[in-house]
Order: C-alpha cells, then sequence, then structure tokens
C-alpha cells in the first residue's frame, strides 16, 4: 500500500476515526485503526465492542492495499508532521509515514486478528447535522454519571412521524427537547426499543422520577443510546449537513458524505416525562436568562456542598440569596410573575447553571407549583425545550 495525502486532510480523517478506540483494551488489535487506499481515497476505520467509526477521504493512490496501526501513535504523528503532502507506504513490517524532512514509522498490527466491523442497521430518516447536534447537547447534560445504573447514563431518542425527542434524567432532573426530522419511510418504519427493563424508581424526596411506563408502538422507535457516545457523534456531524439515521434494535449509526459511525444502544428504558411535565395549575415567572446566569454564579460562591441557591419571586422581581448565618449573599434582577402573589424556590445550584446554560434564548419560563416540588424551565410558552428540576427546601 502506498498513497499520498494532505498532512492536514490525513490528521483530520485519523481525529474523526480515532474518537472510537478504547483508552485500554485487553486486545491490542483494537487499539489499531485500519487504514486502506484504493481507487483514489483513502478509508480510515477505528472500532471497539461498543462503537465504530470510518471516514473516507480523497487521497493519491499509488499502491492499493490495507494495513492496520497502533491509532493513538498514528494520531500523535499526525499532530507534529510539517504542513504539506504526506507519503503513507508499506515497507516492510512497517507503514512509514513521510512529510517534508520528517520520517516516521509504525510497526504494522496482524489484520486477520481484527474483527469485521459492525454492519450500519437499517436506515430511518434524514436528520439536520446542526439542529441534531444543539439538541444532543441541551438534554445530555441531565443524563446521568452512575455506571451502577447504566439506562441512566443514558439520552432517551424517540421517533413519531416527523418528531424526533430527545431526553435524558439523573433522577434528580430530566431534559428534554424536540426537533423535526424526516423519516426515510413512515409506513415502513419498524419498532425499535432497548428492551423492557425494570423502571427506574427513585430514591428519595428529591429525585423527580418514578417507574418507567409506555411502551414503542407500530411506526416509531423508542431507544436509549449512551451520552458521551451520543455527544461525541453530533459534534463530529455539525458540519455534515443533513445526516441520515440508522437504526435497529441493538445499535444506531448515522452516515454523511464519507463518515459512518455506530454505537451500541443501552438495554432498559428511561421513564417517561408525561406526567412528570404536567404540573396542572402553577406559576409562571419569565426572568432574563444571561443576567440570571451570571447572577447564579455570583451569589453561588458562599454555598458550600449541597447548600441551594434560593429565588424568591415577586410580581416584577426576583430575588436571590444563598449561604448561612455570616457567610451570605444576595442579588436582585427583573422578573415577571403572573398564577401567585409571591413564589420561593430554591435549588441546586450546579444542577441549576446546567439547566439555564442548555438554553440559547434571551429569557427563560419558570413554571412553579411551590417550595420542594417540581420546576419546569421552558425556552417558550409551547416548550420545545424542557427542563424539570427539583426545587429543594428555602433557605431559613
Amino acid at each position: 500500500m502506498e498513497f499520498r495525502i494532505d498532512s492536514g486532510e490525513l490528521a483530520d480523517a485519523v481525529a474523526w476515526a480515532a474518537r472510537v478506540l478504547p483508552a485500554r483494551s485487553p486486545v491490542p488489535v483494537l487499539g489499531g485503526l485500519l487504514l486502506e487506499a484504493s481507487d483514489g481515497r483513502l478509508r480510515v476505520s477505528g472500532l471497539d465492542y461498543e462503537a465504530s467509526a470510518r471516514i473516507e477521504v480523497e487521497t493519491e493512490t499509488v499502491r492499493e492495499g490495507r494495513a492496520l496501526v497502533l491509532g493513538r501513535r498514528l494520531l500523535d504523528i499526525c499532530k507534529v508532521l510539517p504542513r504539506g503532502p504526506v507519503g503513507c507506504a508499506i515497507e516492510g513490517a512497517r507503514l512509514s509515514v513521510t512529510g517534508g524532512d520528517a520520517r516516521f514509522g509504525l510497526s504494522l498490527l496482524p489484520l486477520d486478528d481484527y474483527p469485521a466491523p459492525p454492519e450500519l442497521p437499517a436506515f430511518r430518516g434524514v436528520v439536520d447535522a446542526v439542529a441534531f447536534a444543539a439538541a444532543v447537547g441541551q438534554v445530555a447534560v441531565a443524563a446521568g454519571r452512575d455506571d451502577s445504573l447504566p439506562v441512566l447514563t443514558g439520552v432517551r431518542l424517540a421517533l413519531d412521524g416527523t418528531t424526533m425527542t430527545l431526553a435524558a434524567t439523573d433522577r434528580y432532573r430530566y431534559a428534554v427537547r424536540t426537533l423535526e426530522w424526516k423519516p426515510e419511510d413512515e409506513g415502513d418504519a419498524e419498532v425499535a426499543g432497548g428492551g423492557e427493563g425494570p423502571g427506574v424508581v427513585g430514591g428519595g424526596d428529591a429525585d423527580v422520577v418514578g417507574g418507567g411506563e409506555g411502551e414503542a408502538t407500530a411506526g416509531s422507535a423508542d431507544v436509549v443510546v449512551p451520552a458521551r457516545r451520543l455527544v461525541e457523534i453530533a459534534r463530529s456531524l455539525t458540519s455534515a449537513g443533513p445526516v441520515r439515521l440508522a437504526l435497529d434494535g441493538g445499535s444506531i449509526g448515522f452516515e454523511s458524505e464519507g463518515t459512518r459511525t455506530t454505537t451500541r444502544l443501552l438495554d432498559g428504558r428511561l421513564p417517561r416525562h408525561d406526567k412528570l411535565f404536567a404540573l396542572g395549575e402553577h406559576a409562571v415567572a419569565v426572568t432574563p436568562r444571561a443576567p440570571l446566569v451570571e447572577a447564579v454564579k455570583r451569589v453561588a460562591v458562599v454555598a458550600e456542598g449541597d447548600s441551594p441557591v434560593q429565588l424568591a419571586f415577586t410580581g416584577d422581581a426576583v430575588h436571590l440569596q444563598a449561604g448561612y448565618e455570616d457567610d451570605v449573599a444576595s442579588q436582585r434582577l427583573p422578573a415577571a410573575l403572573e398564577g401567585a402573589e409571591a413564589m420561593t424556590v430554591a435549588f441546586n445550584p450546579g444542577y441549576l447553571l446546567d439547566a439555564l446554560g442548555s438554553f440559547g434564548t434571551d429569557t427563560v419560563r419558570f413554571h412553579l407549583l411551590g417550595a420542594g416540588q417540581r420546576a419546569l424551565i421552558t425556552d417558550r410558552a409551547d416548550g420545545v425545550h424542557q427542563h424539570l428540576l427539583m426545587s429543594v427546601k428555602p433557605l431559613v
């Protein structure tokens, strides 16, 4: 195998495929990247047992062939290559990489031991990459980090007609975002799911979720994708334009011009959010988002441990307060409250900042039931993006 390519294009392709390589693996070949040169194209592929990635770029093919080399070592080399044309060729038991006056030799890994890459599942439709990446980022902040509850470390991806719903929860908060997508063939779509799985039961007064409910119906899909993987995939596709989504009961895949990637689904289902988000009669407070973010950061410097930030809403203002005894902080901001004369709630400052930071609007709406109860934050009245938090006991 021998090919020539621009150093920047090679570096970008290697970095894209290397995203899925495991940090450590008992199987050495899984740390490798597969390079395949033919017909003026270079394909760079990486995989582990959970995910795969492949990118295809133009190259000058001198001699067709395949090579498997340590991916992270090749990535390190690409980062220090001189700008300009690069030549890569198999020479004996090594892959030589030459750029300018620099020359590197990489040992070849055994191709016979490398697993076959997974096939893409059946295509389900097309989604805009930029809108999808933004939506994933908005909900992923609420995904859990506790691997002892794997399903809570995922993002629910549900398809219903032309609407895609993304959702995530760690039991103490719940984010939901809807966006439009174009089904490939609505009539022939199959049910896709990650299994029944146990319902997630809240373990205390601060939990916002209870048992799971509901089933996927014909023509729909309802799966859970690992949040970390989905965030990486979404970010990598932001310049891709329309992206084709592929899905079955065990994996999900995305394909755009020159790239394709897959990841396994998580078993189980996230609890449905429908009843949680139905607040009934409640008060609504509207406040500018960016000033509120800065105010929360400011007063939270005196909040230690699990100490909350209190928001006391009145008809035309919100008074923020944090801290106890001698170490206290407060700030007043304009706000508009409807449905009550006054309403005081308090939140974990980290959770509140995560929620506010996931919105891109100038104002946010707080839908409030009262102290110690659920509070729903939305970007606008129709709630395309919604983030549920559990209010905690206000400061004394």
